[in-house]
């Protein structure tokens, strides 16, 4: 078979797919139009029909990434409006890559990837999903990297946040909780005075648009897709806006749409809680190894009374302080793993007698922050040093406003309540948070409920999206199947050498055939060690961002 040609779409085919994500809202069905408002609506669309027809005309000046990066990996700056709703105003700058087939004459199309975030870079990620995916999938696809729009080389975003204003995961206390809701404002106003402009538009509706965009500008009909954590809901929007579009989805460690965003980061309190039981049974079974308590009870014990100590007087790791919440953050990491959460505990009691410990195994209670990174995007273009932040508070806020209460008292109740109920992380998941003071979403939340086909995959011990959350975007998402890997660990499925689930995934990815039903597998030691490792890594590949931190999707 001939490689198809990457001929330009005839623009009213393209615009013709954009326009109705932009002449209306697909997050809740339109009502019955009047004939003027019909004649006005249908000028209107015609208008942004137009004002899209330059951008869809673009010929991307590949060349290649960086000196550093390998002769074959390309990128290319396009420009997208800034607002969809005005094609016909400001541009912005989006950062795409590629890694073109390794066999032209089995090519099946382009796949896109998207690491997490919001505010994760996806430039260099096809770098690592061709690590990641076995040969014959790297014939069949272009990989398609982007930044999303605001981060990266992507018309970054910034706030000008200093580092303490990015310390964002803040554990209730009534003695600072009037700080705290400073702080929360203080967030919101600068980003509304150094980017409110922009900020707005930075929303996951928009990315997706900016993806179908780049997939009209490389002449192809449809796109597939691996998307991971944030990425999953990134991809169900674009299920939604574009349903047309969609070939061969793959979600992996999913976000449930309805509870976008308030919800979701409530989620991980929710998720924690039997995550940690699972760990006292199991550090209780091996008490002889770990010596934490020989009952569930005990082991219980023994966190909470070094919580309680480091509290009047935190635990000197490396020369740096921990305390109580400190350790009860970096719990609800560790506890993705029985084993690791163990090994940390060990040491942490070291410490806590004064005794050498290692470091390494510490360091997921070495700080509360759990925020971005500054720095750079892949191959050193710098970025603003709070971009990651800026971008992700647009998200999480500008998605979906409504989920956020404006009366800064709801977040006190919310955050004593789901302490009590989920003491480990309920007061961090709860208390307030800048979004409380943003703007309006200039859009309706999107409402996930479609037929495409797309494959859900979620290990059954990821607290960070936890199952029921796959759960919810699997039945949002009627023509999907779901894999789930029972006794899986870690968050982030795929790869991990697991026969059962790689192999519904590449063979989804390959044939373009989802399962007949609903896969269950069983992890292995192999890929929980696998997942082990993953949440150990600073990031997944191809993006500097710490996905594996605790705030972040």
């Amino acid at each position: 078979m001939r490689r198809r040609r990457l001929l330009p779409l005839l623009a009213v085919s393209v615009t013709a797919t954009l326009a109705p994500a932009l002449a209306t809202s697909t997050a809740t069905a339109a009502p019955a139009a009047s004939p003027s408002a019909v004649s006005r609506s249908t000028a209107s669309s015609s208008a942004a029909e137009g004002a899209l027809d330059r951008y869809v005309k673009q010929k991307p000046k590949w060349k290649r990434c960086d000196a550093d990066a390998p002769a074959k990996f390309q990128c290319a700056t396009i420009k997208v409006p800034l607002d969809y709703r005005a094609p016909g105003g400001k541009r912005i700058d989006l950062a795409i890559s590629r890694l073109k087939s390794t066999a032209p004459d089995k090519r099946h199309g382009v796949l896109f990837s998207n690491p997490g975030g919001p505010g994760g870079s996806g430039l260099y990620m096809p770098l690592g999903i061709q690590e990641m995916l076995p040969k014959a999938t790297q014939r069949k696809y272009d990989l398609i990297g982007f930044d999303p729009r605001g981060v990266g080389r992507s018309s970054p975003v910034s706030c000008g946040l200093k580092p303490k204003e990015e310390d964002w995961l803040r554990p209730y206390k009534k003695a600072t909780f009037a700080k705290d809701v400073a702080w929360a404002r203080g967030v919101a106003n600068k980003c509304e005075k150094k980017a409110g402009a922009t900020l707005r538009h930075i929303t996951t509706r928009n990315t997706a648009r900016d993806m179908d965009l780049i997939r009209a500008i490389l002449g192809e009909k449809k796109i597939s897709y691996l998307g991971y954590s944030y990425g999953t809901y990134l991809g169900a929007v674009y299920t939604q806006l574009f349903p047309g579009r969609a070939d061969r989805f793959v979600l992996d460690s999913a976000v449930e749409p309805a509870r976008a965003w308030r919800g979701m980061i409530q989620w991980w309190a929710e998720g924690a809680e039997p995550a940690f039981d699972r760990w006292t049974e199991w550090a209780a079974a091996r008490s002889a190894t770990y010596g934490l308590g020989d009952t569930p009870k005990k082991v219980d014990r023994t966190f909470w009374d070094l919580v309680a100590r480091a509290e009047k007087k935190p635990i000197e790791v490396e020369g740096q302080p921990t305390t109580g919440d400190d350790i009860r953050i970096g719990m609800r990491g560790a506890v993705f793993s029985p084993e690791y959460a163990s090994e940390a505990m060990v040491e942490l009691k070291k410490a806590a007698a004064g005794k050498p410990a290692s470091a390494k195994k510490l360091a997921v209670f070495a700080g509360s922050a759990g925020t971005g990174t500054a720095g750079a995007a892949g191959g050193g273009a710098e970025v603003p040093s709070d971009n990651s932040m800026a971008s992700f508070w647009a998200v999480v806020c500008g998605d979906n406003s409504a989920a956020w209460s404006r009366d800064p008292e709801s977040y006190r109740r919310d955050a004593i309540a789901d302490k009590r109920r989920y003491p480990l992380f309920g007061d961090f998941a709860s208390s307030i948070k800048p979004c409380a003071f943003w703007d309006k979403s200039v859009e309706p939340a999107t409402r996930v409920n479609n037929k495409v086909g797309s494959l859900v995959v979620q290990n059954e011990w990821d607290s960070q999206t936890p199952l029921p959350s796959g759960q919810a975007l699997h039945a949002d998402l009627k023509g999907s199947k779901m894999v789930t890997v029972l006794g899986g660990e870690g968050h982030g499925v795929y790869p991990n050498g697991n026969a059962c689930s790689d192999g519904a995934v590449n063979g989804y990815l390959l044939a373009g055939k989802l399962p007949a039903k609903d896969v269950t597998c069983e992890a292995t030691t192999g890929s929980n060690a696998e997942a082990r490792e993953n949440q150990k890594r600073d990031t997944l590949p191809g993006s500097p961002l710490p996905e594996r931190a605790p705030g972040r999707f």
